[in-house]
């Protein structure tokens, strides 16, 4: 069992696990850092492993006199590197974390030695979750019920209802004046005229059957990103990650063995590497 320890950084509660070079997880719109439960084992292994949950998500703080904004979170995030003492690190962000990630890498791209992006968007979300639906889900019916019913819609035909109750009850933690702002804010997020900036190695992961961000969305990212390669998952939906671990796990290894993210020890051994991490 990986020994996981728990540090607050200002407003973020981050999770880190194992030693080596690091990994840099973000979630996405109300999810947390559990999201990324089933990376923890084989990468823990031979990097540093670290799962940021965003302000206002999960067991973060969430106080009422801060922005929950895509550029206040892309600060959050820098100074959970510069906790860590990371310069530079490999960087996953999901769907809004995503969004973060893209954005922090333009800022930041000193601190980004490559990036992955999983079910995310050049702008905003898909159609199906924008700050319209999202602000009056959330009068309607309260945020916790506005946030499980995206959740119900997220996942592939694939998914146990364990795996669905799991995220349901994850979402339940982002109060109303987090989602708010978060949501408008990503609604605002528009990346498609600097994705061109972007220029450290980038894989681009979506589940085919996600409907939340489609995959439409991931081809614009892989298409404007000049040194980016896309990879569409079958049989998953929003979170490939939780519904396909091994073949994302595998996919996301490969990626860091081609592109030198290994530890000296395992260099010369990419297969072995790969086949640890599923």
């Amino acid at each position: 069992m990986t020994s996981i320890r728990t540090i607050t950084v200002g407003d973020t509660v981050v999770q880190v696990s194992g030693e080596g070079m690091p990994l840099v997880f973000v979630h996405g719109f109300t999810t947390t850092a559990e999201f990324w439960r089933e990376q923890v084992e084989p990468f823990s292994a031979h990097h540093q492993m670290v799962r940021i949950n965003l302000p206002g998500h999960g067991r973060s703080p969430r106080p009422e006199d801060r922005d929950y904004t895509i550029d206040a979170f892309v600060e959050d995030v820098l100074r959970v590197y510069r906790a860590l003492s990371i310069e530079s690190a490999f960087l996953v962000g999901l769907s809004m974390g995503g969004t973060v990630a893209q954005n922090f890498t333009l800022a930041h791209p000193a601190c980004v030695r490559a990036l992955v992006l999983v079910g995310a968007t050049p702008h905003g979300l898909g159609a199906d979750v924008n700050v319209d639906n999202v602000h009056k889900a959330i009068d309607e019916l309260g945020v916790v019920t506005a946030s499980q019913k995206v959740i119900e819609r997220s996942f592939g035909s694939a998914a146990s209802a364990e795996l669905i109750d799991f995220a349901k009850t994850e979402v339940a933690q982002t109060p109303a004046f987090v989602a708010c702002q978060a949501i408008a804010s990503l609604n605002a997020s528009d990346s498609r005229a600097r994705l061109g900036e972007i220029s450290v190695p980038t894989l681009v992961l979506v589940g085919e059957e996600d409907v939340i961000t489609p995959p439409s969305e991931s081809r614009t990212l892989a298409n404007s990103i000049p040194n980016s390669r896309l990879h569409v998952m079958a049989s998953a939906g929003h979170f490939p990650m939780l519904e396909q671990p091994d073949v994302f796990n595998r996919l996301l290894g490969e990626f860091l063995a081609q592109h030198g993210m290994l530890p000296p020890r395992m260099a010369e051994d990419v297969t072995s590497y790969v086949h640890q991490a599923v």
